[in-house]
C-alpha cells in the first residue's frame, strides 16, 4: 500500500474526516452485466428511498457540506461527488457506465453516500497527501471544459502535484485501458463507521469484477 496521508491543517479544520483506501493490481475494461445489473439495482433503491430535497440532510453529505463551509467554499457551487451523483440519478439523468473499475468507483459511492476517487497508481509519484489547495491553483478535472479552482477545495497531492478532489479529479491519474494498479480512496468527513465494511465490499467487487490481484485496505 502505498503511503497516504493526511495534512495536519485539513485534519485540524476537519476533525471527523477520515481516508479508506483500497489499492489492487487490476485488469480494466468494460462493465460485466452483472456489475451493471447492481448499479441499475441501486440507482432503483435511491429513487424509491430519497427525494432532491433530502440529498443535502443525508449524514455524510450534510458532513461534506460543512466541511467545506469551513475550508472556505461554496458546497452547492462545489459539490462533492457523491452528492452531484446522487441528485443526477434523482432528477431521472442515470450515471455514466465508463468501465469495471469506475463503476464499481460510484456503486461504492452509493452505498456509502462518500465521495469516491479511483486514481492510476503508475501515474502517481511518492506519498500521496490529502491537503488544502493554495491561492491560484487550478487543475483540468476529468471531462470539463474549464480548469477546476481548487484554492481551499481538500484535494489531493503527490510529489508531481496536485491530482484528485472529492469535488472532481484531474486527468493527470484518471483510470483507463492502460491501467495496471488502482489507488481507490473513500473521503469520509463524517467519520463514518463504516469505513471498513465499504472497503471490504469495495476490493470483493474489484477481485469479482475487475480481477483485482494483492488487494490491500487501510483506514487512515
Amino acid at each position: 500500500m502505498m503511503e497516504v496521508r493526511i495534512d495536519k491543517a485539513l485534519k485540524e479544520r476537519c476533525p471527523r474526516l477520515r481516508l479508506g483506501c483500497v489499492q489492487a493490481e487490476v485488469t480494466v475494461g468494460a462493465s460485466p452485466q452483472k456489475l451493471l445489473e447492481l448499479l441499475r439495482g441501486r440507482e432503483k433503491e435511491i429513487c424509491g428511498a430519497f427525494t432532491l430535497e433530502d440529498v443535502a440532510r443525508l449524514g455524510e453529505l450534510a458532513a461534506s457540506r460543512e466541511a467545506y463551509k469551513s475550508l472556505g467554499k461554496n458546497p452547492s457551487r462545489y459539490r462533492n461527488s457523491a452528492e452531484a451523483l446522487l441528485r443526477r440519478i434523482l432528477l431521472g439523468k442515470g450515471i455514466y457506465y465508463i468501465n469495471n473499475v469506475v463503476d464499481v468507483n460510484n456503486f461504492i459511492s452509493l452505498q456509502s453516500n462518500c465521495s469516491v476517487g479511483s486514481y492510476d497508481v503508475g501515474k502517481l509519484r511518492g506519498a500521496v497527501s490529502f491537503t488544502i489547495g493554495r491561492k491560484g491553483e487550478c487543475y483540468t478535472g476529468i471531462g470539463k471544459e474549464l480548469s477546476l479552482d481548487i484554492e481551499n477545495l481538500p484535494i489531493l497531492e503527490d510529489d508531481i502535484g496536485k491530482f484528485g478532489s472529492p469535488t472532481s479529479d484531474s486527468e493527470r491519474a484518471m483510470i483507463t485501458a492502460d491501467t495496471k494498479s488502482v489507488l481507490m480512496i473513500v473521503f469520509s468527513f463524517g467519520g463514518d463507521d463504516r469505513l471498513t465494511e465499504h472497503l471490504t465490499e469495495a476490493a470483493g467487487l474489484l477481485t469479482r469484477y475487475a480481477s483485482a490481484r494483492n488487494a490491500e485496505t487501510t483506514v487512515i
